[in-house]
Order: C-alpha cells, then structure tokens, then sequence
C-alpha cells in the first residue's frame, strides 16, 4: 500500500546509528510502508517485520522470476527481479550444508557428457565456449550453476518503468585496462562479438552527457560520522571543481584541526623521522609492511580524526579500508602524505606495477587502455558467450543488437542442444570413476531446484566455482591441494540498484555522484546513460533514473581475512528491509537540498549481495612479498589450480586476482589441459 510522506526528510537534530531502526514515523516518512518489489527474507526464512512473523506464503514473491507466470519456463526472466539479488534466497543453502557435512545419494540421470562446467560465471562460461569451440560441433558440454541466473558475478538488473527498460550492472563493472589483457582474451571478446572500439565509443556518449550537464562529484559529510548533515561539492579526493582545497574543506563541517591535517598531508606530506638512511627499496619495503592508517597516524601524524575522511577510499578496490590498506598501495595510487620521502618512481615494466594482485591490477597507470562500462557492465559479455554457445537463446549477431535483444531462458537446457546451462544447480560431488590417474569418466552430483540430487557423467570436468568450495566437492584431493585451495578469503562487497522516478534532485543540486565517507553505502550515482543499439537511456533529469551504491561491510581493526569473513556474516545475515530503511535514509539525507524525497521517488529497489564477493589477491601486509609482487609458484592459487587427472580448476580465485580477463585466461588454460588429457587418451 502506497503511503504519503513529507517533502522535508532531513532531520538535524534527530540522532542516527548506521543499520539501525528509528522510529515508525520516520520509516513511514522514508516511504518503508510503500509497496514496492522487495524480500523481507533473512536466508528464505521468513523475518519479524512490524511485529508480526510473515509465513512463506505471504510474502512478496514479485522477486522470484518465476512469479506471476502460468508457463514459467517460458516467461522465467532473472533480470527482471528486484528485492534481494546477488547471492540470493536458494543459491547458497545446500552448499552450505555440505560444507557442514551433510551428503546427498545423487539418481543416475543416464546423461553423459565430453565436458561439465562447474560455474556458470564468466570463467565457467568461457571454459565451456573455449572447449565446445576445440572439440567440435559434436561434443556435448553441461554448464552448472547454482544461481537462478548464469554470468556469475557479472549480472545484469532491468528494471521497467513505464514504457522504458532501464538497465544496469548488478554485479561485475566494467572491462579495465583492456591494452593488458592477453591475445586469448581479447581474441575471446572478438569472437564474441564484444568490439572493444565500439564499446569505448558507446561508453563515451555517456560521460560526455554528464559533463554537458555540468554535474560534477560531492561529498555527504554524516552527523554520526562529523556531526552535521552537510552535501559539499566536490569530493574527499578531488577536493572542489576549481581546486580550492581550504575554500573547499572551509565548507565541510571538519574542525579547523582536521583541515589543517589534511592541508598538511595533501600539500606537503609526511615529515618522517628515522627514514633518511633507508635505500628507496627499503624505504618501499618499510611500507609494505604497515598499513595506510598507520603511516598517516604514526608518521604522518594527523590527528585519529582524519582517518574517516579517507577510510572508504580504498574500499571499492580490496573491500577494506586504510587500516588493512599497505602504505606501498596507497603511495602506488596516488594517496597523500609520501611527498617528502621521494621515491623513485615505479618501473613500466617492474613487478610493483601489479599492485593489487596478478593479471593487471594496477597497470592502468602506465597506459593500461580504458575503462569500459556498457549498461548492464561484464553482463553484456556473459550473454555474448551464451550467444555464442546456444544462438537461438538470444537474437542478433552484434554487440548494439544484444543490449535490448530478449534472452529466452527456455532454450539454454534443451535435449538437442549441444551445449547445455543448466541453473539452480548447486555441485555436491565431482569424483573420479576409478583412481585419478587412470579415470576415463567423471562422477558429477548436483541438487536442483526441487531439492532432488542427480548425476551426470563427463569425460572431463572444469572446476569454475568459487575455488575454496572445491575441497569439498572433490573428496579426492590431497590434503596440501585443498589448503591451498581454502587460502583465501573473498571478498564481500554489495552493488544496490534504486530505480528513481526522476532525478531533478541531482540536477538542482549540479551533482553526478555522492561520496558518504563512513555511510552504511559509501557512495551512490547517476547510473549509466549510454547510447547503444536500441536502448534508450535517461536524457532530461524528468525521466527515470537507475541509481548504483556501493557498500562492502567491513571489521577495522582486524587482520585482513578476518574483515571479509565477518563481512560476510553480516551480508547473510542483514534483512532486506534494514538494507532499504538506510538506502531510503542515506539518499533522502544526502538529497533533501534538492527536493528529493524517498517516500515519492523511489520505486524499485534491487540489492545485489555478494558474500563472496571479489576474488582474492595477495598484499604485502597480510601475506608474503613475494606472493603480492611476483608470480611466484610458491602461491596457494598456482598450488591449488593443478590438474586433477581429468578435472581441471578455473575461475578468477585461480589467478588471485578478481578482474574478468582473469577469470577468462583461467578458463583457457584449465581447458587446455583437459584436451591435452583428452589427445593423450585418444579420444
């Protein structure tokens, strides 16, 4: 039921926690009682809400894609789903309870395959491309996995607003640093249709748009974080458009202490004791070792209250913030404070320019090529390789006709299909039918969507999971593969969505995107408005708008590690509706100078949860140098990514790093080593 509320929604003398409910008048004020598509599940368990404990049965089922439709396999339509998304109710459950050791007896299907993929990401998508393209027309391929929808992280959110289709990312943002992708990957783009010029040329109309506007960045200082609710113009990197840092900062409510510190820091840096002895390579060294926080507090010497106007800078990067942060990183980015210790600059060609971990991570400093961002991010690539694989399931043959071409779901898992995507199919079980060495054939189990465990047969199994499941699906193992292979710790990070009904609010204000240090999201934009093919972006600020925050939970303090694990916690464990009372909160505060009001404006909101979020990758504070700065073979994902007689391990955890030419090259290389398997034995 729709509720009226009040235009005013800033509250300056009403005090505010970060994930905590206020009173009902301001939730009714925020718009909380609106009737919007939402989940109120913690888990697809039913949650108290208001009071009361809703059955299964009446809750809101507008986010399952199969609601509303008497032929479901026909309509079913994952992108078009709002409410809790990501990592949502049904994917994660039954790899949850093998991991705590319970076992499912799978039914023989009698299906038999050359190759099964398990995971449907990105790396699982172009192993089974890379194999069905070198095995032939007649191999038969099965891609699993256990979301509703295939692309992994890379998915795409459509939301409809009157006659518009409105799109974006949902997870996975955008192709970077293209120029150092390998000749596999960028190879693997142009066949699938994927013109990196073309891209680069769409992605630009959409830049180009907002600068014509005039909008620029701002930065949303909080009461509970600085003690007043202030929307500044500009941002905590950039400072103001004209670079007037102390006329910008003059504006903010930090004290006059603070200001001083952060003049200090970005104008002259660090005055550092005890260092000018120490070679440029110890001096590195030194800062390899200490986190960002702790060279601002103990050499830097600003006061503790700097610190949160930094703290979520880092964030969309390594999903933590400066206290878990290396010194050596912040300095290779550009952060302030290490003016006076001159150092030498990076080489182009040294291992320190793949900062970050493996792949490129880092290397856009030295020209990496663009940042590409298509409307719906690394999504578009995912269709394209479904497209690729399964030609009728999505029409067209270009890159502009695929944005708006409808993907019919109906076709990926078909009997005369020689490759084959089978989703809402969580893996239990890869083993061997016989000793590893000698195998011809490969035992997979899976639990579908009605909770039935099936089993099929393959010549040959690409592990494309999350690469700290595998040791316990592949019980055959050696206990040194499957620690490695456990090493690491994703990262946890939330990409929300909120469909707008308009976005004057932003033009009155001359803003494009808010930096909330210390907010429950850390910042929150204008989505993408790029001219490709068919769609038809926002142009006047009348038109509905897409809205893109960002949010990774983190635990300061603690080691590295620990901070995603218990990011992770609380992303399973946090309710849709808390995440929509400080979504409505945050943008209604940031906006209230411009007219909006969460109780009007918003009318769709879709969280993407990623509890296991980026990939790992190694840095010089919490893991060995050598392991951050150089592809060593001593690494847990170089350990762990060994062929297992005829099961081979892709994904990007197998490079240790997150970016998506990764998780392509993975795929490549475990498939390689599978058709070597499969020359070797003649088959």
């Amino acid at each position: 039921m729709a509720v009226s509320g009040k235009a005013r929604v800033d509250h300056p003398t009403r005090p505010r926690c970060r994930g905590t409910m206020m009173s009902k008048a301001y939730d009714r004020e925020l718009g909380m009682g609106r009737d919007i598509t939402r989940r109120d599940f913690l888990n697809g368990v039913a949650v108290t809400v208001g009071g009361s404990m809703l059955s299964p049965q009446k809750l809101d089922k507008s986010a399952d894609p199969w609601f509303g439709y008497s032929s479901p396999q026909e309509a079913y339509y994952p992108p078009a789903a709002t409410g809790m998304r990501g990592s949502h109710t049904g994917s994660f459950e039954v790899a949850h309870g093998f991991r705590d050791g319970r076992t499912w007896a799978g039914e023989d299907s009698g299906e038999r395959y050359d190759m099964v993929v398990v995971g449907g990401g990105l790396s699982g998508l172009s192993a089974g491309f890379f194999f069905h393209d070198n095995a032939g027309p007649g191999s038969r391929v099965l891609i699993l996995d256990n979301h509703d929808d295939f692309g992994g992280h890379a998915k795409r959110n459509e939301f409809s607003y009157g006659d518009r289709t409105l799109l974006l990312n949902g997870g996975t943002s955008n192709l970077e640093a293209t120029n150092h992708y390998s000749t596999v990957a960028r190879t693997l783009l142009a066949t699938v249709g994927l013109d990196l010029e073309r891209a680069e040329a769409a992605d630009a109309t959409s830049r180009s748009f907002y600068r014509s506007l005039g909008l620029t960045g701002s930065t949303f200082f909080s009461r509970e974080i600085f003690g007043d609710d202030r929307l500044v113009t500009g941002s905590a990197s950039g400072f103001g458009p004209n670079g007037d840092r102390q006329g910008w900062l003059a504006q903010t409510p930090l004290s006059e202490n603070v200001r001083r510190d952060i003049v200090r820091l970005e104008e002259i840096g660090a005055t550092v004791d005890g260092w000018s002895d120490l070679s440029d390579g110890e001096r590195k060294t030194r800062l390899a070792r200490m986190s960002y926080a702790t060279f601002l507090l103990e050499h830097a010497r600003v006061g503790p209250e700097v610190i949160p106007f930094y703290d979520d800078r880092p964030k969309g990067l390594f999903c933590v913030g400066i206290d878990a942060l290396p010194a050596l990183y912040a300095w290779a980015m550009g952060y302030p404070g290490f003016q006076q210790l001159d150092l030498q600059p990076l080489s182009r060609v040294g291992p320190l320019t793949h900062i970050g971990g493996g792949q490129h991570g880092r290397e856009r400093q030295f020209s990496g090529g663009p940042t590409i961002e298509l409307p719906d991010g690394n999504a578009t690539l995912a269709r394209l390789l479904v497209r690729a694989m399964i030609p009728d399931a999505l029409p067209g043959s270009t890159l502009e006709d695929s944005i708006m071409a409808h993907l019919d779901y109906s076709r990926l898992d078909r009997d005369d299909s020689s490759v084959r995507i089978r989703l809402n199919s969580t893996v239990v079980r890869v083993q061997h039918r016989g000793s590893p060495e000698n195998a011809s054939e490969v035992e997979v189990t899976y639990v579908g969507r009605d909770g039935a465990a099936r089993t099929v047969h393959a010549n040959h199994v690409v592990m494309a999971c999350h690469n700290d499941m595998i040791p316990y699906i592949c019980p055959e193992m050696s206990p040194e593969q499957k620690s490695a292979l456990g090493y690491g710790e994703r990262m946890p990070i939330v990409y929300t969505n909120v469909l707008i009904r308009n976005w004057t609010a932003f033009t009155n204000l001359g803003v494009r995107s808010v930096t909330c240090p210390g907010m429950y999201h850390s910042n929150f934009s204008l989505g993408r408005a790029l001219e490709i093919g068919d769609y038809n972006p926002p142009r006047s600020p009348e038109d509905p708008m897409v809205l893109h925050m960002t949010r990774t939970p983190c635990a300061p303090g603690l080691p590295k590690k620990e901070q995603h694990r218990r990011g992770r916690r609380d992303l399973l464990e946090t309710t849709f509706e808390t995440f929509e009372h400080n979504i409505r909160d945050q943008i209604g505060r940031s906006l209230s100078g411009g007219g909006f009001d969460p109780a009007r404006d918003i009318e769709a909101i879709t969280v993407n949860r990623w509890p296991h979020g980026y990939a790992y990758s190694y840095d010089t504070l919490d893991d060995p140098i050598e392991w951050a700065l150089f592809e060593d073979d001593d690494r847990p994902c170089v350990i762990g990514r060994q062929r297992f007689g005829r099961i081979s391990i892709a994904n990007s955890d197998a490079a240790a790093t997150p970016h998506t030419d990764a998780a392509i090259d993975e795929g490549y290389r475990a498939v390689g080593e599978q058709l070597l398997t499969r020359s070797r034995a003649g088959i």
